[in-house]
């Protein structure tokens, strides 16, 4: 372990989790399965290997189905409100392991220590809300049109869930998944990032513990792990009727078609290119810490990153100015320590990718206010530090137009009304999130309207990063169209089934329809 890793109790924090040298990375439950091959697990801190996970067979997935589909069975009869129980008891275990596991998100993935509490915050928070939701799954009562019958909508439990995440949420879209899905009656199989694969087994420890301690069946939560190929596995697997995929939108296309194919469903969260719309009556003191923020952030690698301003002309040089001074004012470095602002990207592939970026914005004209590149020296050894850029540019841009998972800001002009700078902010492919800084009522309002953004998230005065629980989270368009966490979201995890129940003596059919005998 790494002088690094030591200082700031990496150490401590894995062995408190269960993490070894090398981690079994299929499990039911309490049965754990080791393949053959392994995936090594590298910190972009320091470059240094934190453990290795064994991938999943074709065999330990068909264990892992098995348990799984039999754990279903006994699992959706237990009453909803005795599920969120099982829920409540995994917040609390949380609880008392959000500063390793903290640890371990910001190690292994790369953001910072306090981004890394904040994501276990987000377990909890959203297992607090799955608990009150267990008392919740309520239906509806409808008029019938027929005399002496009554209809009602229900919702039953609907499976085993397929969750694919991401990498720059190594925990917390998991558990927006499953939080909600136990209370559903579901039951989850869990295929990570294979460049988080630890924060998985760390996870997997955790509640395995808590169904072990209810006496709960094996398969109520499974982990498997490996490359696209594992994922291939649930992705064409008719037991799996949800797959709820978190990642690009290269990667959700080909999701997307393999579960349709078989009529599965699919939730999808996709790509990102969120932009914030600055007006000329915005406040600076607003926008300048909701841009930076949102710009800088886990390094630029979350869905709801900053990645465009669009300023109105009359207010754009101040802006800009306030703008690159306040990313003057960053410190880059070690992400466990709390003083520095933005950490490592999360591997090498993801620094050429961030400067062959730069290089193709300037290509296209781009004017670059901040130089980007490789930060190098002592400290940065693993070479994935680089330096959050700024460039003017213009929207049409084809680098502009795609999203790029790193600290590069785009910074345009737009003049007239805000009606041509909300046209701009949905001329792209992508609708996740999207922001508006001022302090005009109408032009508020226009943004949130029917034809305002056309994004699944639309803010006034915050930035475009830092989804509450309580809301849906997810987006329109190359996006996916998915909903996770808060709201109704709990309804993709269930199947919805009308009843129709006549207490009559009499046999009237619908419409008016006459049917004598």
């Amino acid at each position: 372990m790494s002088s690094i890793a030591t200082s700031f109790g990496i150490e401590k924090a894995l062995e408190q989790l269960g993490i070894k040298e090398v981690n079994p990375g299929t499990s039911t439950g309490n049965e754990w399965f080791s393949g053959a091959e392994t995936i090594s697990s590298f910190s972009p801190v320091d470059g240094k290997l934190i453990g290795k996970v064994t991938v999943t067979t074709k065999e330990d997935y068909e264990k892992v189905m098995e348990s799984a589909t039999a754990a279903f069975k006994s699992f959706r009869t237990i009453p909803a409100p005795q599920r969120g129980e099982i829920v409540r008891q995994f917040g609390n275990k949380l609880r008392e392991l959000k500063e390793p596991l903290g640890k371990l998100v910001s190690y292994e993935m790369g953001k910072s220590l306090q981004e890394g509490y904040g994501e276990v915050q987000e377990m909890i928070d959203i297992c607090d809300f799955a608990v009150g939701l267990s008392r919740q799954l309520n239906g509806q009562t409808i008029p019938s049109e027929r005399p002496g019958h009554v209809m009602r909508e229900q919702w039953h439990s609907l499976g085993v869930v397929g969750i694919i995440s991401a990498f720059n949420f190594p925990v917390a879209v998991w558990a927006w998944n499953t939080a909600l899905a136990w209370v559903c009656g579901d039951v989850c199989v869990w295929k990570a990032s294979e460049k988080a694969p630890l924060c998985s087994v760390a996870c997997q420890n955790i509640i395995a513990a808590v169904l072990k301690e209810n006496n709960l069946p094996e398969g109520i939560s499974c982990i498997i792990n490996g490359d696209y190929k594992v994922g291939e596995m649930m992705t064409s697997d008719t037991r799996i009727p949800l797959v709820s995929a978190t990642g690009s939108t290269r990667m959700g296309r080909i999701v997307g078609a393999q579960v349709a194919q078989r009529f599965g469903k699919s939730l999808l969260e996709l790509g990102g290119n969120n932009a914030i719309i600055i007006t000329p009556t915005a406040d600076l003191k607003v926008v300048v810490p909701g841009a930076v923020f949102g710009a800088v952030g886990t390094a630029g690698q979350r869905c709801t990153s900053t990645r465009r301003l669009i300023i109105h002309e009359s207010v754009y040089n101040k802006v800009r100015d306030a703008i690159v001074g306040a990313y003057g004012q960053i410190k880059i470095g070690n992400p466990l320590d709390e003083n520095n602002h933005v950490g490592p990207l999360i591997d090498k592939d993801a620094v050429n990718m961030y400067l062959n970026a730069i290089e193709k914005a300037k290509a296209e004209g781009g004017k670059v206010l901040i130089e980007g590149g490789v930060v190098e020296g002592e400290g940065f050894e693993s070479g994935c530090y680089v330096k959050p850029a700024i460039i003017e540019a213009e929207n049409h841009y084809e680098i502009v137009q795609h999203e790029t998972f790193a600290p590069i800001l785009y910074l345009m002009k737009y003049s007239g009304d805000v009606e041509n700078a909300i046209d701009m902010q949905n001329g792209v492919a992508q609708g996740l999130s999207s922001a508006i800084m001022t302090n005009e009522m109408k032009e508020a309002e226009k943004f949130l309207s029917y034809a305002g953004s056309d994004c699944g998230i639309a803010n006034v005065n915050i930035g475009t990063s830092g989804a509450e629980i309580g809301g849906a989270f997810g987006g329109e368009k190359e996006t996916g169209g998915g909903r996770e966490s808060g709201s109704d979201a709990w309804k993709v995890y269930m199947r919805r089934q009308t009843n129709t129940v006549n207490y009559s003596d009499e046999l009237p059919l619908a419409q008016g329809i006459k049917f004598d005998l």
